[in-house]
């Protein structure tokens, strides 16, 4: 499989219109997606924290995921942050996903990245998507050792109804396990490592008992089967308590398991603070960028359509530099004075927020 992704580099360009009718999400799993309520993703809202251990018990590694409402260009939206770090065979790994999702979970913008660090040979897979001109945009870059494959192909959002990518996944296993039910035939599409459309389904393992902190407690289970059109199908199992949080996940076949140490109630019984670094923190460093470039875009916006603004501050500092008076905010007062007359009457001091 190495061998197949040392390839020259290209540029797929493809665009999805082939003449073979590509795969389609079912009725219900369209349904399901549709049906989702604010109050639900309310309840969603919440981070979670696992460790990854060996069928020893040993501790191999961290997953976290932290769902919170968000602004993508002005557009209300829930963002999913996911990231797995930890070790194969002592060799460095990990995997994060930064998605922006809808309220009805479809995706608009989305990047992931996942490397495996080999001595002398390692693998680094990024690809990103995001919604433009009624197209979804796919960049994926494959870098193994010192080559590095470029691929790009979009799809016409019409033929996405009812996909779930990486990041969505998450926070839908979320709702399903929140409703503890959910309708038969839940096949959705997805994008397999070759970015070609694929069937995705979900299925309920029921209930059982898991011990959580040396507590025996009821969770739920969600079976997620993702298919390909190069490989041999994946599956993933997830067990959730009552309240949404995620307690073991699992991809069938792996020594690897995904475990909640300690219920969010024990969590907050022993709580103990610790000092906050977030500059070193991926997640906030990452949401802090986010937000950083959300506020950029916005101000430039509103400059944008109010260029008298920059006009106006100019003559301004060039009238203070002129007349350098000692008491500036009497100086400013004066200045500014005259554009209170062009206020509306409506618009008095007294009532102004």
């Amino acid at each position: 499989m190495m061998e197949a992704l040392l390839e020259d580099e290209t540029a797929a360009g493809a665009s999805a219109g082939t003449e073979e009718e590509e795969p389609k999400a079912s009725d219900e799993a369209v349904r399901f997606m549709s049906s989702v309520e604010p109050a639900e993703l309310l309840q969603c809202v919440f981070p979670d924290s696992l460790v990854t251990v060996s069928e020893g018990g040993r501790h191999l590694g961290k997953f976290t995921v932290m769902v919170e409402f968000a602004r993508r260009v002005q557009q209300p939206c829930v963002l999913l942050h996911a990231q797995s770090q930890g070790a194969i065979d002592d060799s460095p790994c990990g995997t994060t996903v930064t998605a922006y999702l809808t309220t009805d979970l479809e995706v608009l913008e989305e990047d992931y990245h996942e490397y495996v660090k080999l001595e002398g040979h390692s693998l680094d897979k990024r690809y990103h998507m995001v919604q433009r001109d009624g197209q979804m945009v796919i960049d994926k870059v494959t870098t193994v050792g010192e080559e590095t494959k470029k691929e790009s192909v979009s799809y016409p959002m019409s033929v996405l109804r009812g996909l779930v990518t990486e990041g969505s996944n998450l926070l839908l296993m979320r709702l399903i396990a929140l409703r503890k039910k959910m309708p038969e035939h839940m096949t959705f599409i997805s994008f397999d490592q070759g970015l070609h459309i694929i069937h995705t389904t979900f299925s309920e393992l029921g209930l059982k008992q898991l011990e959580v902190g040396g507590e025996s407690v009821e969770v739920f289970g969600v079976e997620r089967i993702v298919h390909s059109v190069e490989d041999s199908p994946t599956t993933w199992q997830c067990y959730f308590l009552a309240d949404g949080h995620l307690a073991s996940r699992v991809q069938v076949g792996s020594p690897v398991t995904m475990r909640l140490l300690q219920l969010p109630s024990q969590l907050e019984k022993g709580f103990e603070k610790i000092p906050l670094v977030w500059e070193e923190d991926m997640q906030m460093h990452s949401q802090f960028v986010d937000r950083k470039e959300e506020l950029k875009a916005d101000h430039a916006s509103y400059l944008r359509r109010h260029p008298e603004i920059r006009a106006l501050i100019s003559d301004f500092l060039q009238f203070l530099l002129l007349k350098k008076p000692e008491d500036t905010f009497q100086f400013a007062r004066e200045y500014f004075l005259p554009f209170a007359s062009r206020r509306p009457p409506e618009q008095s001091p007294e009532n102004t927020l």
